[in-house]
């Protein structure tokens, strides 16, 4: 599983020209699920998110994680970060996740986040998204389990 976040100081997602999910202060999380991925790997993986340190400290230094802020999430699914781009030059999805598994991860990585209190919209699952943010750095990482 792999999640790709930017910390942004606003982020939003649209789909068909309607606003589905926006937050202020927080992280935008791109997620992908590849095949070997398991419900632990998921829970694993959304803990690293929310206690990924990312935030600055009162001394300007990345000590603070997103619940320390009280910021936000805003996760976004990614078939696309799950493409093995090793070889030639088209991307190859064969070690991606179903899009049934894909889907009930993505919401339970979702509905995870929610339980532990942090405040968490979403994109729209295999829709055609346009996320529009203000990255926050830029900071970006590739966190995977």
């Amino acid at each position: 599983m792999i999640a790709l976040i930017q910390r942004v100081k606003q982020v939003k997602v649209d789909v068909d020209g309607v606003t589905c999910g926006e937050i202020k202060q927080g992280l935008l999380v791109l997620l992908g699920v590849e095949q070997d991925d398991t419900i632990e790997k998921m829970q694993k993986l959304a803990k690293k998110v929310m206690q990924y340190r990312v935030f600055s400290d009162e001394n300007g230094k990345m000590n603070l994680n997103l619940q320390q802020i009280a910021g936000e999430l805003l996760v976004v699914s990614q078939f696309t970060l799950a493409a093995n781009t090793k070889k030639g030059l088209r991307p190859s999805f064969s070690g991606a996740g179903t899009p049934e598994q894909a889907e009930a991860l993505y919401g339970g990585f979702i509905n995870f986040c929610r339980s532990e209190g942090v405040t968490t919209q979403t994109g729209q699952f295999a829709a055609d998204m346009q996320v529009s943010l203000v990255n926050d750095g830029p900071v970006t990482f590739n966190l995977q389990v």
